[in-house]
Parts: C-alpha cells; structure tokens; sequence
C-alpha cells in the first residue's frame, strides 16, 4: 500500500470520526453548557433552581420578539438574544416542566394579534411611530392562569432572572396575596377619621385604594391575640396603641415565618394635627408610632427623641408672615432622590423619588443575629434633631441654621433578614379582662389577669429566616405627602407626585414570594462599556461644566455692566446724557469678552472630544485587536520552533 493511498485512508477516517464526533455530542452534550461570562450571567441563581426543582405542574412560556425588525437596532437585537438564551437556561433546568415557545409576531399577522390579545406591548423603534416592536414574556399554567412581562425594558436588565423567577413563581402559586393591615390608623373614613367625615370632607386613603385593586386587603383587629396563618404578609402602619395581646400576635408571627412591612415613626405629624370637633388638634394623641421592644428583638433600634433632618433634599415650604411669605427648604419633609436609592435591591431599583416627614433615623443593634440591609438613606450633611423642633410653629430656617455644621447619613428605611428573637422571653402578656361597671354604690371590680391563649408553644428563637421591611415614617402613607387629587370631567383623580405607594407594592411583591424568591437580587448586565473612556467622559463633562460656570459668570457681570451703561443711555435720551466715548469702549470691549469665551470654551471642547476619541480608539484597539494579534504571534512563534526543531533533527 502506498503511502497515497494510506493518506487519503486517513483523511476519510477523520472525516467520519469528525462526523461521529459531531453526531454524537449533538444527541448527548446538547443540554451541556459552560458559562465563560465574566459576571456568570446565563447562570441561574440557586434561588431560581429551587423554585424551578420545586415545579409540579407543566407550565408554557411564550417568548414575543420582533427579531427581524429588531434588526436594525444592534443593542435590542442582542439583549434579545441574551433574553432567548436565559429562557433556554430555565426550560433545561425545569426538566421538561417548561415549554418554551419563540415568537416573532410580523406586523398585520395572526401573532401579533396573540401578542396585542396577551397584553405585549409593541414600542416603534421610530419617532414616526412606524412598525412596533414587541418584546415580551407570557406565561401560562395547566389551569389557564397567565402572568405576562409586557416588555423587557433594558433598563431592567440587572432584575432580568427576578423578574422572569417571579413569573415562574406566580403561575405556580395563583392564588391571590392575602394582605394584613394592622393599624390604629382610621381606615374606615381615610385622613381626619371620623370628624372630617362629619364634614363631609371623608375619603379613603389613596395607597389603600391602590393596595385593594390588586391584594386581598384584610384590617385586623387591634387586640387581636392570633395572626391567621394565611396572612402572606403583614402591614404594620402607625403602630401607636396595639395592645401587649396584639403585640404579642406580631412576635409570633415574624418568629414563625411571617413576613411583615412595618412603619414606625419618632414623630407622627398627621396624628397631632388631627382635628377634634371643635376644629382644633386634639390634645393628648401620642406623637410617636414606636415598637421599642420588638425592634431590639429584630436586631435594630429607633431614637424616639429625635428625627432625621437633612437640607439636601428638604422640601420647598411657604413661610412667612401675610404677603412676606417665600420658599424655604424645610429640612424635616425630605425629598428622597435616586442617589440614596439602593439600586440593586428589587423593592427601591425602580423609585424615582420618595418623600419623607420627620423620619427617624434606623440603626443596627451591636451584637444583632439578624442582617441589616439599608433601602433608603438620607445624604451625607443630614443631622439629628430633637422632635421638640416640630412642636407648635416649626421654624425652617432655624433648623436650616442648626444641620449647617456637620453631618452624616442616616438609614430611613431597612431590609431585616435572617435569626431574630422573641421580645417576650417572659412568655405571652396576660390578658387584662374588662371592668364591669357596677350601679349605686357597689364598686366597680378589680382587673383579673387572664394570660392570653397559650395554643402551641411560645417561639423564642425564628424557625425561618425572617423577612422584614421596616420604614421609620408613617405621615409618607398620608396623601398629602405623595398623592394629588384632580378634578377630571367631574371625576377625581389620583395623580402621584412620589412613588411611597409603590415602595409598598413593590414590598408586598417580594415579601409574597417564597425565601428563594426574595433572596434573589440585582445582578450585573450585559454590557460593559470601556471604563477608562467612561471616567474620560466624566472628567470632559466635569471640566467644561466648570468652565461654563465661569462663563456665565463672567457673562452675567458683562451684561449687568452693559445693562448699566444702555439704561444710562436710555436716560438720556429724555434727560439729555449720552454714553461717552470711554462708556461705549467699555461696552464693546465686555461684549468682544463674551465673543472670545465662547469661542475658547469651543476649543475646549473640541480638544476634549479629540483626547476622548483618540483613547477610545486606543482602549478599543488594545481590547479587540490584541489578542488576535498575541494568538497569531504565538502561531508564528511555535512554527517557527517546530521547524528549526525539525532541520536540527534532519541534520543529526
């Protein structure tokens, strides 16, 4: 056999072992993956394994993506991609409890009908408002319940596996959320209780309203002794007079893995300034909303004496006396803005604002079993006051005056998680029966301790990690605070000027869902821009911004001199004075000034963008072309030692 014949054998047993190879991992590595991404983001947490381990009836998700009018938007093409890809990820790991079925809906076709029918938002790509793209997830059970993400806003990327989990978990459990209320807050005839409704002046509050379009809203009593168990999550809101009974009932409940939002508060505005029947506040409401011992148990305390003041986002107030009133930041009403957001936790990534009045200040207990997460803070030059300040006329100014010297941030509202202990360790409080009133002269009869129903035995120690939202304000539920009414068409409407009501329903949402649920967090995206061009930005943004400040400095003594000079002019024209020579120099002279800023703020500018181009096409260079470039040179390199070790054989 020639050496010809064994070659063209060997080429045709690596075609078919190429071939076979091929085949067979085809049929047997196919689920195989392997996640190179820096951030490891087609890997599911361990939280959604769970949950998708956990699966016992087959469920269907329906991806709707315009991909072929996506196209022509680079960005949206691959986050779709990175969507598809994730989705795969899911159906492998459910083992066959999930169907996954891609979509795209043309337009003036049978599925776009199904994507508008399923509630899929269509966005044009276009200002013209052309041809809609539609990106989103349906997802149904075999009981027809759906749940549907009607569009994957990129925005969101870093919740993209919550939010998918979350569909995943809804279909699995559709019942709907049972929300507990416990409050001393009147509910019944909203703001003002009972007297504005005597008024006519009655209407419920706004947050509530909200809350029972989409929950199953329970008010509980306030000497409750027992929590029911099918209570999903409880609210716990202006916590002012619950009896040790009810007190008690709330312990058990987080120690048994209840979870609950609770809204304290050092100093609660709307309840002092409640109106009696004579118009007037009513003397001897409690001004505080506190759970002192239950917190300690939780892992947090509360300064009850004091609140959270802080001029950087105080609120514009009017104050003054008859005509002379004017704006003044009020310090103790807070104007909560993104940076003092936390981003990467689900219930606050999407608040734009949140308002605040005479918060307290939240802080963790040394030693505390439990893990303390802050949700909202204040700014670095916020301060503690006494709550005296708010008594009677509150003066802004004077409290403006007194957080003018130093500052630190304070926590206004914190995710508490993990062991917790009982804040009975005595047992339940006993039970104080009523009094009978006795007639003529018999005397009324003592109170009898009767301990409160003992049922199972009392928790000490949380038997599941607890899953607790505590906010120290409770006048941000009042609407005045983040709520405006308006009158359309003889119809009220509620128009949100604050997201608090959404702070609530985004608690809710993730306190609903199971422990893997709500342990799930906000992870990195998928693009990763160049961080050196980034800073390089900043910097170029930073540096002519300055230079504009100067600018308009200088053109605002510029025009006040030239404003000087012309209403001198003016005046002359009835009085008989005219600009002199030297005056109309000077004239010329500020605005040949202003010519020549500008222009040198334009060669800044363009100087800047040469530099941000040039290391943009240094970094991109470096990124894109370098390991190219070093995969080649090691090729050369190991040819060229395979030769001149192959000559040096030849010639031995």
């Amino acid at each position: 056999m020639t050496r010809r014949v064994l070659s063209m054998a060997a080429l045709g047993v690596a075609a078919v072992l190429f071939l076979a190879v091929n085949v067979l991992s085809q049929a047997s590595l196919r689920q195989a993956r392997v996640d190179l991404t820096a951030d490891q983001l087609f890997t599911l947490s361990q939280g959604t394994r769970n949950i998708l381990a956990s699966l016992e009836e087959p469920i269907t998700l329906k991806l709707f993506f315009s991909e072929k009018l996506a196209g022509a938007n680079p960005q949206l093409r691959t986050y779709g991609q990175r969507v598809r890809e994730l989705l795969e990820e899911y159906a492998h790991r459910a083992h066959g409890m999930i169907r996954l079925e891609v979509i795209d809906p043309e337009p003036y076709s049978d599925a776009e009908d199904r994507a508008v029918e399923a509630g899929i938002q269509g966005v044009p790509l276009d200002q013209d408002g052309g041809k809609p793209v539609y990106f989103g997830l349906v997802g149904t059970n075999t009981t027809d319940n759906q749940e549907t993400i009607a569009f994957f806003a990129q925005e969101r990327e870093s919740f993209l596996e919550y939010d998918i989990t979350k569909l995943v978990y809804a279909l699995t459990d559709p019942k709907k959320t049972v929300v507990g209320v416990l409050t001393d807050m009147d509910l019944t005839y909203g703001p003002g209780g009972m007297m504005a409704a005597m008024r006519g002046q009655a209407h419920p509050y706004a947050f509530m309203e909200s809350l029972r379009q989409t929950y199953d809203v329970r008010v509980l009593k306030k000497d409750l002794t027992t929590i029911d168990k099918d209570v999903s999550v409880l609210l716990v809101l202006r916590p002012q007079k619950l009896s040790p009974q009810a007190l008690y009932a709330l312990d058990q409940y987080v120690l048994a893995g209840g979870r609950a939002m609770v809204f304290v508060d050092p100093y609660v505005e709307s309840a002092v300034d409640q109106p009696g029947p004579d118009g007037m506040p009513t003397p001897g409401v409690p001004h505080t909303a506190l759970l002192p011992s239950l917190l300690q148990a939780w892992g947090l305390d509360m300064d009850p004496d004091h609140f959270v003041a802080d001029p950087k986002l105080a609120i514009q107030v009017a104050f003054g006396d008859g005509g002379r009133r004017r704006g003044v930041p009020y310090p103790a009403w807070l104007m909560v803005t993104p940076e003092t957001i936390d981003k990467n936790d689900v219930v606050t990534a999407d608040l734009s604002s949140l308002t605040f009045a005479s918060a307290g200040a939240l802080i963790k207990r040394q030693g505390a079993d439990s893990v303390f997460t802050p949700l909202v803070t204040s700014s670095p030059r916020a301060k503690l006051l006494d709550v005296k300040e708010l008594q009677g006329e509150p003066d802004p100014e004077a409290m403006l005056a007194k957080v003018t010297s130093g500052g630190q941030t304070y926590v206004l509202a914190a995710r508490i998680s993990g062991t917790v202990k009982t804040a009975f360790p005595d047992g339940p409080p006993a039970a104080a029966l009523p009094t009978p009133v006795a007639s003529g002269d018999e005397q009324k009869a003592e109170h009898k301790a009767d301990p409160a129903p003992s049922g199972a035995k009392p928790l000490t120690t949380s038997v599941q990690p607890a899953h607790l939202i505590v906010v120290a304000d409770t006048d941000m539920l009042e609407d005045r605070f983040w709520v405006q009414q308006q009158n359309l068409l003889g119809q009220s409407l509620s128009v949100p000027f604050a997201g608090n009501a959404d702070l609530i329903a985004n608690g809710i949402d993730n306190l609903a869902g199971s422990n893997d649920l709500i342990g799930l967090r906000g992870r990195a995206g998928a693009s990763r821009p160049f961080q050196v061009v980034e800073d390089l930005h900043r910097a170029a943004g930073e540096q002519v911004l300055a230079r504009e400040q100067a600018l308009r400095k200088k053109l605002e003594q510029a025009e006040r001199q030239i404003n000087d000079l012309e209403g001198k002019a003016g005046k002359g024209t009835a009085g008989g004075a005219l600009l002199s020579k030297d005056e109309q120099s000077t004239v010329e002279r500020f605005r040949a000034e202003v010519l020549s800023t500008r222009k040198e703020l334009r060669q800044v500018q363009h100087a800047l963008n040469q530099d941000i181009e040039r290391l943009s096409a240094t970094v991109k260079i470096l990124n894109i072309g370098a390991m190219p470039v070093l995969v080649a040179g090691f090729a050369l390199g190991l040819a060229a030692w395979r030769a001149r070790r192959r000559s040096r054989t030849v010639r031995e």
